[in-house]
């Protein structure tokens, strides 16, 4: 079905006001954003609904460049008052900035667009009926409950519709109309605070896309739920996890993981240049070593591509009205380019890789992940562990932890089995792992075909101060890398 008939949101000409308002202020550079955000989140936990909650938020932002630096102010009242408030308060704010700036800001330069696009879906997941989604969330909870040790479930769905529309002084106009939802499970079995297991699936988090109601038969509820469950309980007799030099598989949702910590974030461009020094820290991979720094062995390319179908973070254009394209980042191994919005890119003689986003209407876009994809290798999962003697196979990521330089890191699944002898052998609890970024990226030795990708979404990503969550992707399949510490 899709949207096909969408060509933007119920709008009047105070954007033009919004516009001319602040140009006339002294405003050399002046964007507005409208947006409507629908958010539905429904769950069900130990056999009852736990949360049933529908939101909605409308405003407007006014981001200028005046006497060389920023100015942003937003509202939720849009009339023409407020327009005219907002873009004087913008503009002076941006004037008050430049009296300390130490250099005028220059944008890269993007194309004047008008264009509309709109997420395609085959079910509206806001015309199904409650009552069938809270029966499907019970239904999952009564797949994981195959034993009575079982004694925790829940599962939860979530769907948020965002439809903004962008102007600018120079002409872009452009209206978005973006469905994304998000689905999963999880069991356990408790027995006191210390003696307790559980398992999720498709991960801790769920799985999230840019879609609709159709999320729900992406999986095989079926089997899956049953067999974490099982899993569960076999967790509270499993092995300790050893702790010594390993070879290590991930599974595909951990590598994701891994990919948004430890490339996704050190190759955001204003964390590069600082931005982000006093909240979440810098990144290593500075700008001297665009071009020759070997961050991954040779096999690995990444690639940002918010055009790709379904990925969490697909979308046409960015929030300063640059269009999505396919962006190599670490092409065999080197890095050759960052994720970046106009003022960065600038900065290296670049163009914008699309990716100054901002959580809602009430903040001012910063560098965010956007969709970052691990090209598929060639080597199937059982390939992969026969190349092993002794190692480890984790996956479903349930924890992680890296310093302010992004070079050091540990990382954790909610379960993992040992490798002997080319055959996967017994479970073991609590498996961690840990190494530094660009190590621990050389050390990979065999990537999973294309049988075994997936683009898994991350819908909690925090950045900024203020802080903005933003939902981003990351595709790739199981991978393998060797001598890694674990435990």
């Amino acid at each position: 079905m899709g949207q096909e008939s969408f060509r933007g949101m119920p709008i009047n000409d105070l954007y033009s006001l919004a516009l001319d308002e602040a140009s006339r202020l002294g405003a050399t550079y002046a964007d507005y954003r409208e947006e409507d955000i629908t958010e539905q989140s429904l769950s069900v936990s130990d056999g009852s609904p736990e949360l049933l909650n529908k939101s909605f938020s409308t405003g407007f932002a006014i981001r200028v460049i005046a006497d060389g630096a920023w100015g942003f102010a937003a509202d939720s009242i849009i009339n023409e008052d407020s327009i005219r408030k907002t873009a004087a308060t913008a503009v002076e704010i941006a004037k008050a900035s430049a009296r300390i700036n130490k250099s005028a800001l220059e944008l890269a330069e993007r194309q004047v667009v008008e264009d509309a696009y709109a997420t395609p879906f085959k079910k509206d997941p806001f015309a199904v009926p409650l009552s069938e989604k809270i029966e499907f969330l019970s239904e999952l909870e009564r797949m994981m409950r195959i034993d009575s040790q079982i004694n925790s479930t829940s599962a939860f769905m979530t769907f948020i519709r965002t439809q903004k529309f962008y102007a600018s002084l120079d002409g872009s106009r452009i209206s978005q109309d973006i469905y994304q939802a998000g689905c999963g499970a999880s069991c356990g079995v408790i027995r006191s605070h210390r003696d307790r297991s559980e398992r999720s699936f498709p991960t801790p988090n769920g799985q999230w896309i840019t879609g609709g109601y159709e999320i729900i038969n992406m999986f095989d509820f079926k089997n899956e739920l049953p067999r974490i469950a099982q899993e569960a309980i076999q967790l509270l007799s499993a092995k300790e996890c050893p702790q010594k030099e390993l070879d290590l598989i991930l599974g595909g949702d951990l590598v994701s993981l891994q990919i948004h910590e430890s490339v996704g974030h050190p190759l955001e461009l204003d964390r590069v240049f600082g931005y982000e020094r006093n909240f979440s820290g810098v990144s290593f991979a500075t700008t001297d070593k665009l071009g020759s720094l070997k961050y991954a062995s040779d096999m690995l390319t990444f690639v940002a591509d918010s055009t790709y179908p379904g990925g969490l973070a697909t979308y046409a254009y960015d929030d300063e009205g640059v269009k999505t394209e396919r962006n190599i980042l670490i092409d065999k191994g080197v890095l050759v380019n960052y994720l970046s919005d106009r003022e960065t890119a600038h900065r290296i003689g670049k163009k914008s890789t699309a990716c100054a986003r901002a959580e809602g209407w009430m903040n001012t876009p910063i560098v965010r992940i956007p969709n970052i994809l691990l090209l598929p290798g060639e080597s199937t999962l059982d390939e992969m562990i026969s190349g092993i003697d002794d190692g480890i196979y984790v996956i479903s990521p349930n924890s992680w932890s890296i310093d302010d330089n992004r070079e050091g890191f540990t990382l954790g699944g909610e379960v993992g089995w040992e490798i002997k002898n080319g055959r996967l052998g017994d479970m073991v609890k609590s498996p961690r792992y840990s190494g530094n970024t660009v190590d621990f990226w050389n050390s990979c030795d065999a990537v999973g075909n294309s049988d075994s990708w997936v683009l898994w979404g991350t819908p909690n990503c925090g950045k900024g101060q203020p802080g903005q969550n933003m939902r981003t992707a990351q595709g790739c399949s199981p991978c393998r890398f060797r001598k890694v510490k674990i435990g």
